[in-house]
């Protein structure tokens, strides 16, 4: 399928970016000793790296040491450029770098169609009868009082089911008797773990879903768009909405989502006092695991490809924009068909290390895609953590996709519904740069 021809403009960018990128290596090698600068930002990444590492997997002194390691490299490494008058040198290749980027982002733009819910055909949503929406008032920290989602969404003609504070309620039993009394849309205000309860009756029934962003990080919010500082302007969708198709993770026979997470992360999120304390949690757990003091090592299959030994494991309904466990990503799509994976294996220090300093690129790291994913273990069940929720399921478990099985409404307008950076691909970037006016790219 032949892209839009580029125009002047763009290939004029992209020999920019590539000027810049060469200029800003040239002042770096040849204005100072370039092998001591290497060595010098060499040693400060390995001194941050480990430093990272004793902090995640240690207690006590080692972890003090650790985190004051991983602070002082980077400033006594700039100390020293200031100190050798290497400043007016680091700020000239930092200037460089920063034009580069910005004019190749300006580049790879052309032909770069944004894939997720801006890409997604949508149609006008259809009337609706009844509007069932399910609250949960305790969820983001009490989103659901804060902003009157109640009162809004009755004075627009919805019926509200809130849930009860510390009670355990089933959701989607709930959601299953209101289709059964003739609710013809479903939403939800709480969290990612709630939402995919709902959206599975919803899937089934095949009716639209109404994501209104009241959790705590709205993942699936973000992704389809929605304002996630204001969950009011969701309630928008009642009135001028659309309407598309997006998938729908499973996983042991559940709905989810966002993502599956096995290893580390599943062990961290089934601790009772995480859901109060989660970082102090994690901190706390994190020494016996990356030690392999405790968990099960992983061994999955994504469809042919064998991923034995993993020490954490995400599976995700759509993969991430980010390949870099350091980042938080977003999904540029829902509706691509297939499971994003991210399986890590780290098995001591200079792993971590290596991990830290070259992300995506490290061994320790594998990322793929997947329509079916399934992970074993030596232990009959493992914790699971679907859409954040602590669980524990039998091995093997199995987790795919069902593509286009959910009919999402949102509103028109959509705030967040931004075009993603088109990724920073410098093969591509040089093919632009030195491909002929009036030549297609294939």
């Amino acid at each position: 399928m032949s892209k839009a021809e580029p125009s002047d403009r763009e290939r004029t960018s992209a020999r920019c970016a590539l000027l810049a990128a060469v200029l800003a290596m040239l002042v770096s090698l040849l204005s100072l000793d370039g092998s001591s600068l290497i060595l010098l930002l060499g040693a400060g990444l390995a001194v941050c790296a480990v430093g990272a590492w004793w902090f995640l997997a240690h207690r006590g002194v080692l972890r003090v040491l650790g985190a004051v390691l991983a602070v002082a490299a980077p400033v006594t490494v700039f100390v020293l450029f200031l100190n050798g008058g290497m400043w007016f040198t680091a700020l000239a290749a930092i200037l460089l770098w920063a034009v580069a980027l910005a004019c190749a982002r300006s580049a790879l733009r052309v032909g770069h169609r944004p894939d997720g819910a801006t890409r997604q055909a949508v149609r006008p949503a259809g009337p609706h009868r009844q509007a069932v929406l399910i609250m949960n008032p305790a969820s983001g920290g009490g989103k659901v009082g804060r902003f009157g989602l109640v009162e809004r969404a009755e004075a627009l003609g919805a019926r509200v089911l809130l849930l009860e504070p510390g009670t355990h309620t089933d959701v989607a039993r709930l959601a299953r008797d209101a289709v059964a009394q003739g609710a013809d849309l479903l939403g939800v205000a709480g969290g990612d773990g709630t939402q995919a309860l709902v959206a599975a009756v919803a899937a089934e029934h095949d009716l639209p879903f109404l994501v209104i962003s009241a959790g705590t990080r709205n993942h699936l919010a973000m992704d389809l768009g929605l304002d996630r500082a204001d969950p009011t302007r969701c309630l928008d969708a009642l009135t001028d909405g659309v309407e598309f198709r997006v998938d729908l993770g499973e996983v042991a026979g559940r709905a989810f989502v966002n993502t599956v997470s096995f290893g580390v992360y599943a062990e961290i999120v089934r601790r009772p006092e995480y859901r109060d304390a989660k970082t102090g949690t994690a901190l706390d757990a994190l020494p016996d695991l990356l030690a392999g003091g405790a968990g099960e090592r992983l061994d999955a299959r994504a469809d042919d490809r064998p991923l034995d030994g993993q020490q954490a494991l995400l599976v995700s309904n759509n993969p991430y924009t980010s390949t870099d466990p350091r980042e938080v990503g977003r999904r540029p799509r829902l509706d691509g068909g297939v499971l994003g994976v991210l399986g890590v294996r780290v098995d001591g220090a200079v792993q971590a290390a290596d991990l830290a300093v070259r992300g995506s690129l490290s061994s320790a790291l594998t990322l793929l895609t997947s329509r079916r994913v399934e992970v074993t273990a030596g232990a009959a069940s493992i914790p699971v953590a679907v859409d954040g929720e602590a669980l524990l399921l039998p091995t093997p478990v199995v987790c795919t996709v069902r593509p286009g099985a959910l009919r999402v409404l949102v509103p028109r307008d959509r705030p967040g519904a931004v075009p993603p950076k088109p990724p920073l691909d410098w093969r591509r970037l040089v093919t632009l740069a030195l491909g002929r006016p009036g030549r297609r790219e294939e």
